[in-house]
């Protein structure tokens, strides 16, 4: 049996310990903001924060989140108004919106380390999000605008 925090809220799961992170949140939580884009954890659409720190949902079994905390897209902010959901809206990032969820959780977890980010910083921090419809400059335009406010 695994027990974690998903959202503040908590969760048990008695399956499958190598099922991923990425399919409980889904199937079992219905939580369906986080994305299966690759399932080799090379895009990031899946990214999700287990104990403050981005994950990629799609290779992390259910296990290694026993006993920690989970946030996901869902629980960044209950009402959609991180700082770096509010810059998403204003700089109209999102282009097909697909990979954004994503991006949104490795940002996140990038500002906390590093809340006043340079280019480079912001670059580093988001290599591994890819965004098909490259709106890359509008992303570094929003984590900027989102530092701003934090």
């Amino acid at each position: 049996m695994f027990t974690l925090r998903v959202n503040g809220q908590t969760q048990t799961y008695d399956g499958d310990p190598s099922m991923p992170l990425l399919w409980y949140l889904r199937d079992v939580l219905g939580l369906t903001g986080t994305k299966f884009g690759c399932g080799v954890a090379a895009c990031g659409a899946c990214t999700i924060h287990l104990d403050s720190d981005a994950v990629r949902s799609c290779q992390t079994p259910i296990s290694d989140a026993n006993g920690k905390s989970v946030t996901t897209i869902e629980g960044l902010d209950a009402d959609g108004n991180h700082p770096l959901q509010k810059a998403w809206r204003a700089l109209n990032v999102p282009q097909c919106g697909y990979c954004q969820a994503g991006q949104i959780m490795q940002a996140a977890a990038m500002l906390k380390e590093t809340p006043h980010p340079t280019d480079d910083d912001i670059d580093n921090a988001m290599q591994g999000n890819i965004c098909r419809c490259g709106t890359y400059q509008r992303i570094r335009a929003a984590i900027k605008e989102a530092a701003k406010g934090a």
